[in-house]
């Protein structure tokens, strides 16, 4: 999209700031030319170099454009910042054995755009305000963007904001005090998710980006290293890292050093470190600051955990019987639990006709309306709702699903007895 907002909620004090620093990568095309006899250039996939192999590819500039704005200014009316990045060319000559061999050749295209700031007062005797922050590309389009290629050159790529609150504090849109509630579900953000950052519980820092997290993220201790954005899944990548061949590895740590470092570690990495990647379970101090929590919070150790989950604060938690766990609640039998659907129990081995909702947002619920499925379990949240779990009768890997656990699952109005269909 050619634009993107973030709006929060701010407490300000007297004197209140607020800083935003927004932060984006500029692509940067890498050619490969080679020199010919007549000492003129031309394009090539590859060019062997001192340095080894050498392959064009898509590069980034990273670029920050800072902004201090009093809150009061913001609150008289928008306040809008011009963002310019030139465009250019640089060349690098690629020597093998001490002579030319020919050029690396890096070229970016001009960008232009626009940060708007501003705030408004929100009704109420609270005194909290409601921050906007838009992003828009105002790009001159060139004559092939209608192709995504040539497209991403006049893109701001990866955009994120940081805002900062110099005396005032933000306020968690995941989870607000009640009586901002209603504040916070009024907050539109287009294409950025904004998330309290920092660490303990900070409440001056926000990072909105196109990510979706839980407010106060952090990198798992598992993680043994960054994976561009540090927020990856590193078990998954680094297993489809090793699956490359010679060939491909070698192409990969030509084109650029952190996919080089990437490369290395995952040939390197001990059995010991990657073990411990396939994740973990964990328990977070409860507001009292006991070393036994009050609400027992899983978080998983093979990409990033948050620190805002909850839990019922009951007997579970002083067990350490996660909320989670069947066994902490000897009324949910997932095996042996009916739903009524049109006068008819549903329970595990029934059968039934699939009839995904329209509310559905799956593109794989057209292949699977008016399908026949056995019911294998049903199953209850934490809200308090009803899941059937079931496999598809003619789905040729049931089985296999059927013994690792994998089923789809479906609400109650969206099945129908087989019975009932007839």
């Amino acid at each position: 999209r050619p634009w993107s907002q973030t709006e929060v909620l701010l407490e300000p004090r007297p004197g209140a700031v607020l800083h935003v620093r927004v932060r984006f990568l500029q692509l940067q095309r890498r050619s490969v030319e080679r020199l010919l006899e007549d000492g003129s250039f031309a394009p090539a996939d590859e060019l062997a170099t001192d340095d080894g192999t050498v392959f064009g590819f898509d590069e980034a500039v990273e670029h920050e454009v800072d902004l201090a704005v009093p809150v009061a200014a913001a609150l008289d009316g928008e306040r809008a910042t011009e963002v310019t990045v030139p465009g250019g060319r640089t060349d690098e000559d690629a020597p093998l054995d001490g002579r030319p061999a020919g050029r690396l050749a890096r070229e970016r295209w001009p960008l232009r755009g626009v940060v708007r700031v501003r705030a408004e007062e929100l009704p109420g005797p609270y005194g909290v305000l409601r921050v906007r922050v838009g992003v828009e590309n105002l790009s001159a389009a060139g004559p092939r963007d209608s192709v995504r290629e040539d497209a991403l050159r006049r893109a701001f790529v990866a955009t994120h904001v940081l805002l900062g609150a110099e005396a005032g504090r933000f306020l968690s849109l995941l989870e607000p005090p009640e009586w901002a509630r209603p504040y916070a579900e009024g907050c539109t953000n287009v294409g950025s998710y904004p998330v309290l950052v920092g660490s303990g519980d900070r409440d001056d820092l926000v990072l909105s980006s196109p990510i979706i997290l839980y407010d106060h993220p952090q990198i798992a201790p598992e993680s043994g290293g960054d994976l561009f954005d540090a927020l990856e899944i590193d078990e998954i990548l680094l297993l489809r890292t090793m699956t490359l061949t010679d060939e491909e590895k070698a192409e990969a740590r030509a084109t650029d050093p952190r996919a080089a470092a990437i490369i290395d570690r995952a040939d390197t990495m001990p059995a010991e470190m990657l073990d411990k990647l396939h994740g973990a379970v964990r328990y977070l101090r409860g507001p009292t600051g006991s070393s036994v929590p009050d609400d027992p919070v899983p978080t998983m150790g093979n990409g990033h955990s948050g620190g805002n989950g909850h839990a019922d604060g009951g007997s579970a938690g002083h067990d350490r019987t996660p909320w989670w766990d069947p066994g902490s609640d000897s009324s949910v039998s997932p095996e042996t639990d009916a739903v009524t659907v049109a006068g008819l129990e549903v329970r595990r081995g029934s059968r039934v006709i699939l009839r995904p909702g329209s509310r559905s947002t799956d593109a794989q619920d057209m292949f699977l309306r008016g399908r026949s499925a056995t019911v294998e379990a049903v199953l209850h949240d934490v809200d308090g709702n009803r899941h059937v779990a079931v496999t598809v009768d003619d789905d040729p890997g049931a089985e296999l699903q059927k013994r690792h656990g994998r089923f789809l699952y479906f609400a109650p109005d969206e099945i129908e007895p087989l019975e009932a269909a007839g």
